[in-house]
């Protein structure tokens, strides 16, 4: 928290600064190397004003729009985003001038009354929160289209300016902008430090809060009232249309990162400062090309790296944890082939032929020889000669195969009653995923049962610790003469 705030200073202190150079990436002589360096060492007012406030508007929008995602209210940024345009018109329309107070007034009185129309349509009819929120965007835009027209239409209307709330004009902000965009973010982190543990529980469980009388109502409104300050103030910088994006695509990217909603806050509003810079040094970089724009690319680039390497929901992550997890299985198998294998010849010897392996997965010698390479590389076989045999990781692992599928198909012939023919393909994928709690409380039920439906042999704890076949003589853990 001390570091937002201590942005949010550094931000008013660049605005405060004289003014130097015309608008962002306004050069003569275009030169990328020039821009950077130029863009970096801060010597250009407009520069220092799009850069502080770009941070700023990633920061509160990040912030907002975490808890717009975590309570499927993503569409509610852009209903009111929208929204706020007819106040936008009026505040002008108010003393034909563009006074940002006034401006400010009326497109938050317009964003709350957005908020209050959509519950009471809700409340009032059987329409669902997205058709409300579709009702008030719509509506909403089209009473701002009409009187941003009649503003157009009026003597002196064209040259009001108020077409940069449109769509963006961030090389445009001065230091009254900048000195908003501070005021609004110093409030909304002040009010989520304030209630931030109110603020989750009725983003995630808004009966369990009214059960213990908290004031659900009051929240929610609180948090439409920072929105509707968060998409006002970001207004001049990204425009109604784009608004939204800044809203959502950061708090989006960072419900992907973590599973905490803590954490999730500090990434939103992290992404969505780096987003914010982004935006800007594009903008300058590129010849006075639109921040805004540039602003909800970089989000959307950050996104898309979110999506694919997030670390337990990216997309390369779960193609990995799927990759490993058909390995694994294909080890098993093969382990459990050889297993096989050693069984039918009553364990007499410790190695086997991989041609009986072949034989037993129904693969070539060659598909064979590749699983069990594998089996090898993965410390589970050694191979000599054409012969495979186990190693003592391996035979264990081996055995506890063999006894999670016959536990299993013996559990289903005797609590479901399926027939013992029936049973052997649903162990042949229920085996992989068995804990060894499961296997425990498996064991407990069939009282430590030795054979399986077609009368195999169950190796036990005591198999696998003796590194041994499973025997009728050697008892398993919770028998009789074992240890309990």
């Amino acid at each position: 928290m001390r570091s937002f705030l201590r942005l949010a200073a550094l931000a008013v202190l660049l605005a405060a600064t004289p003014a130097e150079g015309a608008r962002i990436g306004e050069l003569a002589d275009w030169d990328f190397g020039s821009q950077t360096v130029r863009f970096f060492s801060l010597q250009d007012a407009s520069v220092r004003y799009a850069l502080a406030g770009s941070m700023l508007l990633g920061l509160c929008c990040g912030l907002m729009g975490a808890f717009l995602v975590v309570r499927k209210l993503a569409l509610m940024g852009d209903a009111l985003s929208h929204a706020v345009l007819p106040g936008v018109a009026l505040g002008f329309l108010w003393g034909m001038t563009k006074n940002p107070v006034a401006i400010f007034a009326g497109a938050v009185g317009a964003g709350l009354l957005g908020a209050v129309v959509v519950q009471w349509i809700r409340a009032t009819t059987k329409h669902r929160e997205d058709a409300a929120l579709g009702f008030v965007l719509s509506s909403f835009f089209g009473v701002g289209i009409v009187l941003f027209t009649m503003i157009q239409n009026l003597p002196g209307g064209a040259k009001s300016g108020l077409d940069g709330f449109m769509f963006g004009q961030a090389a445009a902000l001065g230091p009254e902008d900048v000195w908003l965009l501070a005021g609004v973010t110093v409030l909304a982190l002040g009010a989520v430090g304030l209630f931030y543990k109110e603020y989750v529980l009725t983003s995630f469980d808004e009966g369990f809060a009214q059960s213990l009388g908290w004031p659900v109502k009051f929240y929610h409104y609180s948090l439409m009232l920072l929105l509707a300050f968060a998409i006002v103030s970001a207004l001049q910088a990204v425009g109604v249309v784009l608004v939204s994006a800044m809203l959502v695509i950061p708090a989006a990217a960072a419900f992907l990162l973590t599973d905490r909603m803590g954490a999730m806050l500090a990434w939103s509003a992290g992404l969505g400062m780096l987003a914010g810079a982004a935006g800007a040094f594009f903008s300058f970089t590129g010849q006075s090309l639109p921040t805004g724009p540039f602003m909800v690319l970089a989000a959307a680039g950050l996104f898309v790296l979110a999506l694919l390497f997030a670390p337990s929901h990216g997309i390369v992550r779960r193609l990995w944890r799927r990759r490993s997890r058909v390995a694994r299985i294909r080890r098993e198998n093969t382990l459990k082939a050889i297993y096989h294998v050693m069984e039918d010849g009553g364990f007499r010897e410790e190695v086997v032929e991989i041609e009986g392996v072949a034989d037993r997965r129904r693969e070539t010698a060659a598909g064979a020889r590749r699983e069990i390479v594998e089996l090898q590389q993965a410390g589970l076989a050694t191979v000599a000669d054409g012969r495979v045999a186990f190693t003592p990781e391996g035979w264990q692992r081996a055995c506890e195969m063999v006894r999670n599928h016959r536990l299993w198909e013996l559990y289903l012939t005797n609590a479901a009653q399926l027939a013992p023919d029936h049973v052997h393909d649903d162990a042949e994928v229920i085996e992989h995923v068995l804990g060894d709690e499961t296997v425990r409380r498996l064991e407990r039920r069939l009282n430590y049962a030795r054979r399986d439906p077609h009368g195999k042999l169950i190796p036990g704890l005591a198999d696998l610790a003796a590194g041994a076949p499973p025997s009728e003589r050697v008892a398993g853990f919770g028998e009789k003469g074992g240890a309990r």
